[in-house]
């Protein structure tokens, strides 16, 4: 199971980035679950600090976001692309993290399939 997050980079206070994370290479032969079906979550990391649940999204479509970035990042998903995306808006020095798409059955369960990050730097 493969997903690959894209879009990261360095940008300004208040600014904007759309992370991406492709699963087309996801097999539901291989995880147990389709993309379709799954729960997807965008997870950051941080030096020094833990891990944190950004945002998430069930196979209803179903949202729910950390309170430190509600109003400022959207998920969404794209299941004929396969791709997940997550729109990070009024940027925050705090918000800097590497980011990591997840793939989960469910959205109560833990662990899951997670991609390789890609670092956001807010300055």
């Amino acid at each position: 199971v493969q997903l690959v997050e894209s879009g990261g980079g360095s940008v300004q206070v208040r600014g904007s980035l759309r992370l991406s994370c492709d699963a087309s290479a996801f097999t539901a032969d291989a995880a147990g679950f389709t993309y379709s079906s799954a729960c997807m979550v965008w997870f950051r990391l941080a030096p020094g600090k833990e891990r944190e649940v950004v945002a998430m999204m069930a196979s209803d479509g179903t949202t729910s976001y950390a309170d430190s970035v509600a109003g400022r990042f959207a998920i969404s998903r794209d299941n004929a692309k396969e791709t997940l995306y997550l729109q990070m808006n009024n940027l925050k020095p705090e918000d800097t993290a590497k980011y990591f798409c997840v793939a989960r059955h469910r959205c109560t369960d833990g662990g899951g399939y997670w991609g390789q990050g890609t670092q956001v730097t807010v300055s």
